[in-house]
């Protein structure tokens, strides 16, 4: 069964197409990324137009690099939410059209829940040269999906019956990356900006505090962002007035890379910690991370050295926004949902995954 996915839920144009749910057989993304960076963060008018401008030829290229025709398509996979409205559009009015003109079954795909998918792709295309995992995760999974948006902890009894057990209650990890980045005077996206430069930094240089939740999966990372603010103000001689943006142009850049080093730290101590707590009262047979974030290397290492069993990361590119986990993830829908009228589906842009539709939780 071959699906092709379509996902447009923030800054990325993607489609690819994926057989029985592990087969990548194509992999199209158009990033925003240099369009965005100018201002510092995802500007929602500017992404939605930008979606608009190439969402019919990305699709295309899909199909041509899976060296497939539409005869051969069996399902449309589109991410509905969550996301930004304008960028959820125009990917789901696409669907929807495809759906009809093609007279292909639809399947709505929630964005956080697909990433966790990335880790079911075991194998590819000739023309395409992932690092992919070399089988699919067990049930039950622990998924640690963390991403500029999210960063919670799910347990996965089987597809499509899972239980969400944390989340943040404030900040995602990567808004907290990013907001950290801009503090210190380090480009977007904050993430691999913080990545890199914590390379060459003291991890221990400076003191930032962990948060202490009432629950005990969940999230916090406000206070981590705060706590660093105030120490570059420290640090550089300044009072809680100055402003913020004038900051990155006080550090020296060893203090620059100390501080992402230190920061990166405690936000990873943060996700494992609490990962680990779930994993010893859970015992799942596998786990997976899931998300933007999930590429961080660091957070692979540290991920694998607290827990006792050997965990197959996605790679790189699967782990940013992607179609192909759309597709994966839709075969498995199809599996046991009825697929969904182009002309009843609407975009859910703030739906948590506890409500999808073919959840049993």
């Amino acid at each position: 069964m071959k699906i092709l996915g379509i996902e447009s839920s923030c800054d990325e144009t993607a489609a690819a197409i994926v057989e029985n749910g592990s087969s990548l057989l194509s992999n199209v993304v158009r990033t925003q990324i240099d369009i965005h960076k100018v201002y510092g963060g995802v500007v929602p008018e500017i992404a939605a137009r930008s979606h608009i401008e190439v969402i019919n030829p990305v699709v295309e290229q899909a199909l041509t690099d899976a060296n497939l025709t539409w005869d051969e398509i069996d399902a449309i996979a589109v991410t509905y939410a969550p996301g930004l409205s304008g960028s959820l559009l125009v990917g789901t009015l696409a669907a929807r059209t495809l759906a009809l003109l093609k007279n292909k079954p639809l399947l709505p795909i929630h964005h956080v829940e697909a990433h966790v998918y990335a880790n079911f792709i075991t194998s590819q295309a000739d023309h395409i040269s992932l690092a992919l995992p070399s089988q699919q995760p067990k049930f039950p999974m622990l998924a640690l999906i963390v991403s500029g948006g999210h960063s919670q902890l799910v347990l996965f009894h089987n597809h499509g019956d899972y239980r969400l057990l944390g989340q943040t209650q404030d900040d995602a990890v990567g808004e907290a990356f990013d907001k950290v980045a801009k503090i210190i005077g380090l480009p977007y996206p904050g993430g691999p900006s913080i990545a890199e430069a914590a390379l060459s930094g003291d991890a221990h240089k400076y003191v930032l505090p962990k948060a202490k939740m009432q629950g005990a999966y969940d999230f916090s990372f406000s206070g981590l962002k705060t706590a660093v603010l105030r120490a570059v103000q420290r640090e550089t001689g300044v009072d809680t007035t100055y402003p913020s943006f004038k900051l990155p142009e006080l550090l020296s850049d060893a203090q620059r890379v100390d501080f992402a080093a230190s920061f990166q730290r405690i936000a990873i101590e943060t996700l494992v910690d609490k990962a680990e707590v779930a994993f010893k009262a859970y015992s799942p047979a596998s786990v997976v991370i899931a998300g933007g974030v999930a590429a961080n290397l660091e957070l692979r290492r540290v991920l694998q050295e607290r827990l006792p069993l050997a965990i197959e990361y996605a790679p790189m590119q699967l782990c940013t926004d992607n179609a192909a986990m759309i597709a994966t993830l839709g075969y498995y829908m199809a599996q046991e949902v009825e697929p969904t009228s182009p002309f009843s589906l609407d975009i859910q842009p703030s739906l948590s995954m506890t409500q999808t539709a073919w959840s049993k939780s």
